[in-house]
């Protein structure tokens, strides 16, 4: 009877093992060591557009890769600040970041930073999507860095317990800006003190004085809830800013061309939705914005152009007039 119960097992086990191998063999079933993982990292809240705009991402991807590729998203600086999380991905420890921190690594990029560049949302994503957006994009790859799109951050505008009608208003003002050289520069020419200070750190220091103001997307001004700790909404348009996102090159080598296909179309496709998705939903957020209490400010904004000419010079002069030329010259 022993004899006879362990043929039964073994021959159970047998068929068993016959099975997964059927499974495996047609597609089936995919084995968890066979699954590509991809950790993607950002800086936004969950109520964000962009943590909205990266679970679209995910989604395209494992659709098209019929779950062979899944995407963990991780929001809100989880795994760091945005310049820990894109040095993440230039080591490989991390396979993506969308940030708007990566002229740490080349300043050339702050170029589609330059104050009052772009007049309209739809003139930044004609120059971010043609060659130049490429061209830009080239120079990264040196540090491991393969920006895939340039997703939306949008217009930036000053948040404040004063109104700024003018550049006078900034006058000493302690603003926090993004560790970007080229932001430091911007409010520096607008005669403002500009603080730098990571984003997880900020909603703290307004609330506790250290910083007087910020200046953000209105985006995240509402997702972050500003509005609790800053009375004026100021709209200065001063500066768009694009948010690459971002792949490690080291990972993208060990993928097919097939997966690299699907993940440079969903990325593009992501990037359109994020745009799409903020330009349908700033209206309603500066509207709850009021209605929370916060009183929004037109600015003369002709007189902020003037006062931040000095800085087009300053970078002219660090990466080349004819760089910059070529950049204002798609604009036109």
């Amino acid at each position: 009877m022993k004899t006879l119960r362990n043929l039964v097992v073994l021959a159970t086990a047998a068929l068993a093992i016959g099975i997964i191998a059927v499974f495996i063999s047609t597609g089936n079933i995919v084995k968890s060591d066979e699954v590509t993982v991809i950790r993607f990292g950002h800086g936004a809240a969950e109520t964000n557009e962009r943590h909205l705009a990266i679970m679209k991402f995910k989604e395209l991807v494992e659709k098209r890769s019929h779950g062979a590729m899944e995407v963990q998203v991780y929001p809100s600086e989880q795994l760091g600040s945005e310049a820990e999380m894109i040095e993440s991905v230039t080591f490989n420890d991390l396979q993506m970041v969308a940030s708007s921190a990566f002229s740490q690594y080349d300043q050339r990029i702050s170029v589609f930073e330059l104050p009052y560049l772009f007049d309209s949302y739809e003139e930044a994503w004609s120059v971010l999507d043609s060659e130049i957006g490429q061209e830009v994009a080239k120079p990264f790859l040196e540090d491991n860095l393969r920006i895939l799109a340039y997703f939306e951050n949008g217009f930036r505008h000053v948040t404040s317990n004063v109104p700024i009608q003018s550049p006078k208003d900034l006058n000493g003002l302690k603003i926090r800006t993004p560790e970007f050289p080229l932001s430091v520069s911007t409010f520096k020419a607008l005669g403002a003190n500009p603080t730098p200070m990571a984003f997880g750190e900020l909603y703290m220091a307004l609330q506790q004085g250290t910083v007087d103001a910020q200046e953000n997307p209105v985006a995240n001004t509402y997702a972050s809830k500003f509005n609790e700790v800053q009375d004026y909404l100021n709209m200065t348009a001063h500066q768009y800013m694009p948010l690459p996102v971002a792949i490690s090159e080291e990972f993208w080598k060990t993928l097919t061309s097939e997966e690299q296909e699907i993940l440079e179309a969903s990325a593009r496709e992501s990037a359109q939705f994020h745009r799409d998705l903020l330009r349908e939903n700033e209206g309603s957020m500066i509207r709850e914005l009021q209605e929370s209490g916060m009183q929004v400010v037109e600015p003369d904004k002709e007189a902020f152009r003037k006062k931040a000419e000095g800085v087009y010079e300053a970078y002219k002069n660090r990466f080349g007039e004819e760089f910059v030329d070529t950049v204002l010259k798609a604009v036109e």
